[in-house]
């Protein structure tokens, strides 16, 4: 077991020791997942994440122990973050791009996060026995050593990543408190599966897109689905797919590996499935799913941008997991962020994320506060 790369010296008994980790393996499967019952994203997803050999971020796990049991964590990462990442192109990001050609660090800070790069969003996870009148004394607990330590890892930049609206609401005090700003994220989409049949689900849908989505449906018959749990020969086209699909995307941020894709499906077996989008024998997209036995987590569509829209695929993909969350007892699909047009009209209901940041020097942390909205991806309310 690897020693935590920082801890606080014991406190007397019952006080809580706080301890940040280089590895999620150094804090084992049963303690970790105690603290994030009801998440699918578990110890086994961050591991896959892990050892996925992800460029540019480098993986921590800070937990704060009390009688030698984990009673709060979360997963954190550190990495050269450009704060341009979030601008939408246009002026301003062609501006920018132009300033970096001579200044390459320019609007790049070193940034200590809590929260991960490749989960839908940054869970606080507490042990079930935790009272929830302590979860803000532990919080806060487990946020001030995080910052202690991001100091010694020279970043000045503290953040946190995707933090549901309400666990914003439970933390906002404390993080207000500790001098943190706020920008919107992008939202989370979902639709809860609370029908027995797709025909029962599209008859919850307007009239105009129940007429649109029949159409589309059409398509399933000249599309072979494969649904599979190994992507065995077919991994270079995936990836093919991916960066395709990536290119295409306003939002960059973390470039996922074949290593990723291939990992979640192996440590994660029996929760994760990828479905495979055939036109005769040509592989045109391809559906990576994580769960549990109560939401299926939509982690990415990749498509053939030119060949595969003829045949409405995101479309397909999208009956195709609700059809699985019927076949198996799953009562939510949670089909991420962006791209909130076609989710809101397919039933989907949002939930607002946040994101906070401080810097350590008051005046920069200042200038930030005035600029953020420029960097804020909120596309939706919840």
């Amino acid at each position: 077991m690897s020693q935590p790369l920082l801890k606080l010296v014991p406190k007397p008994a019952g006080n809580p020791m706080t301890e940040v980790h280089p590895s999620i393996r150094a804090i084992g499967r049963d303690a970790w997942n105690a603290c994030f019952q009801g998440q699918a994203e578990d110890y086994d997803c961050l591991l896959a994440i892990e050892e996925a050999g992800i460029a540019g971020f480098e993986w921590r796990y800070v937990t704060v122990v009390e009688d030698g049991r984990v009673s709060a964590a979360m997963p954190a990462f550190l990495c050269l973050y450009a704060l341009d990442t979030t601008l939408e192109e246009g002026f301003l990001r062609q501006s920018v791009r132009r300033v970096q050609r001579l200044f390459p660090n320019f609007l790049k800070l070193r940034l200590a996060c809590l929260g991960s790069p490749c989960t839908e969003t940054g869970a606080v996870g507490f042990h079930p026995d935790v009272p929830v009148e302590r979860r803000s004394v532990l919080f806060t607990e487990l946020l001030s050593f995080f910052e202690k330590y991001a100091a010694t890892q020279r970043c000045a930049l503290v953040g946190l990543k995707d933090i549901p609206e309400p666990t914003s609401a439970e933390f906002g005090t404390a993080l207000s408190a500790r001098g943190y700003a706020s920008i919107g994220g992008l939202p989370t989409a979902w639709l809860d599966v609370d029908f027995k049949t797709i025909d029962e689900y599209l008859a919850k849908l307007s009239s105009g897109t129940r007429k649109d989505m029949r159409r589309k449906l059409k398509s399933f018959e000249q599309v072979r689905v494969e649904i599979r749990t190994d992507f065995g020969e077919f991994l270079p086209q995936v990836m093919a797919l991916y960066h395709d699909t990536r290119n295409r995307s306003d939002w960059q941020f973390e470039e996922l590996t074949p290593e990723y894709f291939q990992g979640v499906l192996t440590r994660m077996e029996g929760r994760s499935y990828c479905a495979f989008y055939f036109v005769e024998d040509t592989l045109l997209a391809a559906n990576l799913i994580v769960h549990d036995d109560r939401v299926a987590i939509d982690k990415f569509f990749c498509m053939d941008g030119e060949k595969g829209r003829p045949y409405n695929l995101y479309f397909l993909s999208w009956f195709t997991n609700l059809r699985y969350c019927l076949d198996h007892g799953i009562r939510r699909y949670q089909s991420g962020q962006a791209y909130y047009e076609n989710k809101v009209r397919l039933g989907s209901k949002l939930t607002a994320n946040a994101m906070f940041f401080r810097h350590r020097n008051p005046i920069l942390q200042g200038l930030l506060r005035l600029v953020s909205p420029l960097f804020s991806t909120d596309e939706g309310e919840a």
